[in-house]
Protein backbone atom coordinates (compact mmCIF):
# COMPACT_ATOMS: atom_id res chain seq x y z
CA UNK A 1 0.00 0.00 0.00
CA UNK A 2 1.49 3.35 -1.04
CA UNK A 3 1.25 6.57 0.94
CA UNK A 4 -1.52 7.80 -1.34
CA UNK A 5 -3.54 4.57 -1.04
CA UNK A 6 -3.05 4.55 2.73
CA UNK A 7 -4.35 8.12 2.82
CA UNK A 8 -7.37 7.06 0.74
CA UNK A 9 -7.97 4.06 3.03
CA UNK A 10 -8.02 6.22 6.14
CA UNK A 11 -10.38 8.78 4.57
CA UNK A 12 -13.19 6.21 4.25
CA UNK A 13 -14.30 5.86 7.92
CA UNK A 14 -16.50 8.80 8.85
CA UNK A 15 -16.51 8.81 12.65
CA UNK A 16 -14.83 12.03 13.92
CA UNK A 17 -12.65 10.09 16.36
CA UNK A 18 -11.42 7.81 13.56
CA UNK A 19 -10.60 10.82 11.41
CA UNK A 20 -8.55 12.14 14.33
CA UNK A 21 -6.80 8.78 14.61
CA UNK A 22 -6.10 8.75 10.87
CA UNK A 23 -4.34 12.10 11.10
CA UNK A 24 -2.13 10.76 13.88
CA UNK A 25 -1.31 7.60 11.91
CA UNK A 26 -0.25 9.61 8.87
CA UNK A 27 1.64 12.29 10.83
CA UNK A 28 3.56 9.94 13.15
CA UNK A 29 3.76 7.06 10.64
CA UNK A 30 2.51 4.51 13.10
CA UNK A 31 -0.42 2.14 13.34
CA UNK A 32 0.82 0.67 16.63
CA UNK A 33 -1.36 0.46 19.73
CA UNK A 34 0.36 -0.55 22.95
CA UNK A 35 -1.69 -2.49 25.47
CA UNK A 36 -0.77 -1.03 28.86
CA UNK A 37 -1.54 -4.05 31.05
CA UNK A 38 0.34 -2.74 34.07
CA UNK A 39 -0.88 -2.66 37.68
CA UNK A 40 0.16 0.78 38.95
CA UNK A 41 -0.11 4.39 37.84
CA UNK A 42 3.66 4.78 38.07
CA UNK A 43 4.22 1.87 35.68
CA UNK A 44 1.54 3.20 33.32
CA UNK A 45 3.15 6.63 33.14
CA UNK A 46 6.65 5.16 32.70
CA UNK A 47 5.40 2.94 29.89
CA UNK A 48 3.77 5.87 28.10
CA UNK A 49 6.92 7.99 28.31
CA UNK A 50 8.86 5.10 26.78
CA UNK A 51 6.48 4.29 23.92
CA UNK A 52 4.65 7.59 23.37
CA UNK A 53 6.63 8.73 20.33
CA UNK A 54 5.92 5.47 18.50
CA UNK A 55 2.20 4.86 19.01
CA UNK A 56 -1.07 6.13 17.64
CA UNK A 57 -3.02 4.67 20.54
CA UNK A 58 -2.63 3.41 24.11
CA UNK A 59 -4.99 0.68 25.28
CA UNK A 60 -5.73 0.82 28.99
CA UNK A 61 -7.25 -1.49 31.58
CA UNK A 62 -7.99 1.00 34.35
CA UNK A 63 -9.69 -1.61 36.53
CA UNK A 64 -6.37 -3.40 37.09
CA UNK A 65 -4.57 -0.26 38.32
CA UNK A 66 -4.31 -0.73 42.06
CA UNK A 67 -3.74 2.93 42.93
CA UNK A 68 -6.16 4.44 40.41
CA UNK A 69 -7.19 8.05 41.07
CA UNK A 70 -8.28 11.15 39.22
CA UNK A 71 -4.59 12.08 39.03
CA UNK A 72 -3.97 8.93 36.98
CA UNK A 73 -6.43 10.09 34.36
CA UNK A 74 -5.22 13.68 34.40
CA UNK A 75 -1.67 12.51 33.73
CA UNK A 76 -2.84 10.08 31.06
CA UNK A 77 -4.73 12.82 29.24
CA UNK A 78 -1.78 15.18 29.52
CA UNK A 79 0.56 12.59 28.01
CA UNK A 80 -1.91 11.83 25.22
CA UNK A 81 -1.65 15.48 24.20
CA UNK A 82 2.12 15.60 24.64
CA UNK A 83 2.82 12.51 22.54
CA UNK A 84 -0.22 12.73 20.24
CA UNK A 85 -1.97 9.43 20.77
CA UNK A 86 -5.56 8.43 21.52
CA UNK A 87 -6.81 6.41 24.48
CA UNK A 88 -8.65 3.12 24.07
CA UNK A 89 -10.16 1.80 27.30
CA UNK A 90 -10.46 -1.96 26.94
CA UNK A 91 -13.48 -2.31 29.23
CA UNK A 92 -15.22 -4.94 27.08
CA UNK A 93 -18.73 -3.88 28.08
CA UNK A 94 -21.07 -6.89 28.01
CA UNK A 95 -24.27 -6.15 29.91
CA UNK A 96 -27.74 -4.71 29.46
CA UNK A 97 -27.99 -1.22 28.02
CA UNK A 98 -29.23 0.21 31.32
CA UNK A 99 -26.22 -1.27 33.13
CA UNK A 100 -23.48 -0.38 30.66
CA UNK A 101 -24.57 3.26 30.50
CA UNK A 102 -23.79 3.46 34.24
CA UNK A 103 -20.56 1.47 33.91
CA UNK A 104 -19.48 3.87 31.16
CA UNK A 105 -20.44 7.16 32.79
CA UNK A 106 -20.51 6.59 36.55
CA UNK A 107 -18.54 4.88 39.31
CA UNK A 108 -14.95 5.68 40.16
CA UNK A 109 -13.69 5.45 36.56
CA UNK A 110 -16.15 7.67 34.64
CA UNK A 111 -14.76 6.30 31.40
CA UNK A 112 -16.83 8.55 29.16
CA UNK A 113 -15.04 11.59 30.55
CA UNK A 114 -11.58 10.63 29.24
CA UNK A 115 -11.48 7.67 26.82
CA UNK A 116 -11.48 8.17 23.05
CA UNK A 117 -12.34 4.58 22.11
CA UNK A 118 -14.18 1.84 24.01
CA UNK A 119 -15.19 -1.71 23.11
CA UNK A 120 -18.06 -4.10 23.74
CA UNK A 121 -19.28 -7.65 23.24
CA UNK A 122 -22.59 -8.04 21.40
CA UNK A 123 -23.72 -11.13 23.31
CA UNK A 124 -26.63 -9.18 24.86
CA UNK A 125 -27.78 -7.80 21.52
CA UNK A 126 -28.05 -4.27 20.09
CA UNK A 127 -29.36 -2.73 23.30
CA UNK A 128 -25.79 -2.44 24.53
CA UNK A 129 -25.06 -0.07 21.64
CA UNK A 130 -27.98 2.18 22.58
CA UNK A 131 -26.98 2.22 26.23
CA UNK A 132 -23.39 3.22 25.53
CA UNK A 133 -24.35 5.75 22.86
CA UNK A 134 -26.77 7.48 25.24
CA UNK A 135 -23.94 8.65 27.50
CA UNK A 136 -21.13 8.87 24.95
CA UNK A 137 -19.17 12.11 24.84
CA UNK A 138 -17.74 11.64 21.35
CA UNK A 139 -16.20 8.21 21.83
CA UNK A 140 -16.03 5.64 19.04
CA UNK A 141 -17.12 2.08 19.80
CA UNK A 142 -15.22 -1.03 18.69
CA UNK A 143 -17.20 -4.27 18.61
CA UNK A 144 -15.52 -7.52 19.59
CA UNK A 145 -16.05 -9.81 16.61
CA UNK A 146 -13.23 -12.28 17.25
CA UNK A 147 -10.68 -12.95 20.00
CA UNK A 148 -7.12 -14.23 20.03
CA UNK A 149 -7.55 -16.63 22.96
CA UNK A 150 -7.59 -20.36 22.32
CA UNK A 151 -11.04 -21.92 22.69
CA UNK A 152 -12.96 -18.62 22.58
CA UNK A 153 -16.63 -18.81 21.63
CA UNK A 154 -16.69 -16.10 18.97
CA UNK A 155 -17.70 -18.43 16.15
CA UNK A 156 -18.56 -17.49 12.57
CA UNK A 157 -22.22 -16.76 13.34
CA UNK A 158 -21.25 -14.52 16.25
CA UNK A 159 -18.83 -12.62 14.05
CA UNK A 160 -21.44 -12.15 11.33
CA UNK A 161 -23.91 -10.86 13.92
CA UNK A 162 -21.35 -8.33 15.16
CA UNK A 163 -20.85 -7.05 11.62
CA UNK A 164 -24.60 -6.69 11.05
CA UNK A 165 -25.02 -4.72 14.27
CA UNK A 166 -22.08 -2.50 13.34
CA UNK A 167 -23.53 -1.75 9.92
CA UNK A 168 -26.75 -0.55 11.54
CA UNK A 169 -24.81 1.74 13.90
CA UNK A 170 -22.14 3.34 11.71
CA UNK A 171 -22.54 6.66 13.52
CA UNK A 172 -21.07 5.11 16.69
CA UNK A 173 -19.34 1.83 15.79
CA UNK A 174 -15.98 2.38 14.08
CA UNK A 175 -14.54 -1.11 13.75
CA UNK A 176 -13.83 -4.52 15.21
CA UNK A 177 -11.54 -6.35 17.54
CA UNK A 178 -10.67 -9.27 15.27
CA UNK A 179 -7.94 -11.67 14.24
CA UNK A 180 -8.59 -11.09 10.54
CA UNK A 181 -10.73 -8.83 8.39
CA UNK A 182 -14.39 -9.65 9.03
CA UNK A 183 -16.07 -7.47 6.39
CA UNK A 184 -15.39 -5.85 3.04
CA UNK A 185 -16.97 -2.63 4.34
CA UNK A 186 -14.03 -0.23 4.47
CA UNK A 187 -15.87 2.15 6.79
CA UNK A 188 -14.74 -0.08 9.65
CA UNK A 189 -11.19 -0.41 10.99
CA UNK A 190 -9.71 -3.72 12.11
CA UNK A 191 -7.99 -3.69 15.51
CA UNK A 192 -5.94 -6.88 15.81
CA UNK A 193 -4.61 -8.02 19.24
CA UNK A 194 -2.37 -10.94 20.15
CA UNK A 195 0.61 -9.67 18.17
CA UNK A 196 4.15 -10.59 19.18
CA UNK A 197 7.46 -11.11 17.39
CA UNK A 198 7.63 -14.45 19.20
CA UNK A 199 5.24 -17.15 18.02
CA UNK A 200 4.92 -18.60 21.52
CA UNK A 201 1.73 -17.98 23.48
CA UNK A 202 1.22 -18.44 27.20
CA UNK A 203 -0.32 -21.04 29.49
CA UNK A 204 -3.59 -19.12 29.75
CA UNK A 205 -4.73 -19.47 26.16
CA UNK A 206 -3.12 -16.47 24.49
CA UNK A 207 -2.10 -17.11 20.89
CA UNK A 208 0.25 -14.80 19.01
CA UNK A 209 0.74 -13.83 15.40
CA UNK A 210 3.57 -11.76 13.97
CA UNK A 211 3.05 -8.07 13.05
CA UNK A 212 3.43 -8.91 9.37
CA UNK A 213 0.84 -11.70 9.62
CA UNK A 214 -1.60 -9.43 11.46
CA UNK A 215 -1.40 -6.80 8.72
CA UNK A 216 -1.65 -9.42 5.98
CA UNK A 217 -4.87 -10.62 7.60
CA UNK A 218 -6.31 -7.11 7.51
CA UNK A 219 -5.10 -5.23 10.59
CA UNK A 220 -5.36 -1.46 10.41
CA UNK A 221 -4.33 -1.06 14.06
CA UNK A 222 -1.87 -3.59 15.50
CA UNK A 223 -2.17 -4.14 19.26
CA UNK A 224 0.97 -5.25 21.13
CA UNK A 225 1.22 -5.82 24.86
CA UNK A 226 3.82 -8.07 26.45
CA UNK A 227 6.18 -7.82 23.49
CA UNK A 228 6.72 -4.20 24.53
CA UNK A 229 5.91 -3.70 28.22
CA UNK A 230 7.89 -6.82 29.22
CA UNK A 231 10.92 -5.82 27.14
CA UNK A 232 14.17 -4.75 28.80
CA UNK A 233 14.06 -1.57 26.70
CA UNK A 234 10.41 -0.66 26.13
CA UNK A 235 11.26 2.33 23.95
CA UNK A 236 13.46 0.31 21.61
CA UNK A 237 10.86 -2.46 21.44
CA UNK A 238 8.11 0.03 20.61
CA UNK A 239 10.19 1.54 17.82
CA UNK A 240 10.90 -1.91 16.41
CA UNK A 241 7.23 -2.87 16.41
CA UNK A 242 6.23 0.53 15.02
CA UNK A 243 8.68 0.20 12.13
CA UNK A 244 7.55 -3.32 11.23
CA UNK A 245 3.83 -2.61 11.58
CA UNK A 246 3.81 0.62 9.59
CA UNK A 247 6.08 -0.74 6.85
CA UNK A 248 3.81 -3.78 6.53
CA UNK A 249 0.70 -1.57 6.49
CA UNK A 250 1.85 1.15 4.16
CA UNK A 251 4.82 -0.26 2.31
CA UNK A 252 6.70 2.87 3.42
CA UNK A 253 9.61 3.07 5.83
CA UNK A 254 9.07 5.24 8.88
CA UNK A 255 12.29 7.03 7.93
CA UNK A 256 10.93 8.03 4.50
CA UNK A 257 9.75 11.57 4.15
Amino acid sequence: MSCSSLYDRLKIPNHPMVRKLAKIILKKKTNLCVSADVPTSKELIALIHAVGPYVCMIKTHVDIITDFSKDTINELKSLSNQYEFLIFEDRKFADLGSTVKRQFSQGIYRINSWADFINAHIVVGPGIIDGLRSVSEGQALILIAQMSAAGNLCNENYTKAAVKIAEKNEDFVCGFICTESVTDNKKFLNFVPGVHLSSEGDKLGQQYVSPECAVKKGADIVIVGRGIYSADDMSMAAKQYRDICFRSYSGVSCDDQ
